[in-house]
C-alpha cells in the first residue's frame, strides 16, 4: 500500500525553556506505509556554522570568502521521519558536520545519537542522549495533517530542557 503525494510542510522545534527555535518550511514526499503509518522525506537548507550565523547577523562585519562559498555551496540537509500515532522517529542526513537520529514515544524515554565527524576517516561512536516523550499527538484523517510531541531532553541524570516538535501538513 506505498503510495505518496507532495505536500507542503513546516517542521518546527523549539524549547520551551531556553532560547533555542528552529523552523524549516519546504515543500516534502508524504509515503503512506499502511493507514497508521507514515514517512515524510523532505529537504532543509544546511546548517550555518557559528561563524556564518555571526556574520551574517552583523552587517559590519564582512563575510570572508570560505563562509560565503559554504553559504552557497553547503548541501542541503535530508530529514526522514517516520510518524505513526504511538512513535515517531526523525533522522537527519547530508550535513558533513552533525547526523542525528531521535526515537520519541508518548511515556517512554527514547534515544537521540548525534554524530560529529572528526578529523580523521575513523568510525565515530555518536553523543547519545536520552528523552522523556510527555505527549505525542497524530491528527487528520485519512492522512496527517498535524503532529506534536513535547518531550524533556536529557545527559545522564541532567535535564538538558524541555522541547516541542511541532509539524504542519498541508493537504
Amino acid at each position: 500500500m506505498l503510495t505518496h503525494q507532495r505536500k507542503h510542510v513546516s517542521l518546527s522545534i523549539m524549547s520551551t525553556d531556553l532560547p533555542v527555535e528552529s523552523v524549516v518550511e519546504s515543500t516534502a514526499t508524504l509515503y503512506q506505509k499502511d493507514s497508521q503509518r507514515f514517512h515524510l522525506l523532505l529537504n532543509a537548507p544546511p546548517i550555518k556554522t557559528w561563524q556564518e550565523a555571526k556574520a551574517q547577523n552583523s552587517p559590519n562585519i564582512p563575510a570572508t570568502p570560505a563562509q560565503t562559498n559554504a553559504r552557497v555551496s553547503g548541501s542541503p540537509r535530508i530529514l526522514w521521519l517516520e510518524i505513526s500515532p504511538y512513535r515517531v522517529s526523525m533522522t537527519m542526513q547530508g550535513n558533513p558536520h552533525l547526523s542525528y537520529r531521535h526515537f520519541w514515544e508518548k511515556g517512554i524515554y527514547g534515544m537521540n545519537r548525534y554524530w560529529l565527524p572528526g578529523e580523521s576517516l575513523q568510525n565515530h561512536q555518536p553523543i547519545r542522549l536520552r528523552n522523556f516523550t510527555r505527549n505525542l499527538t497524530l491528527s487528520g484523517n485519512p492522512l496527517p495533517e498535524h503532529l506534536r510531541v513535547e518531550y524533556e531532553l536529557w545527559s545522564g541524570k541532567l535535564q538538558l530542557g524541555n522541547y516541542i516538535l511541532n509539524l504542519e501538513i498541508q493537504n
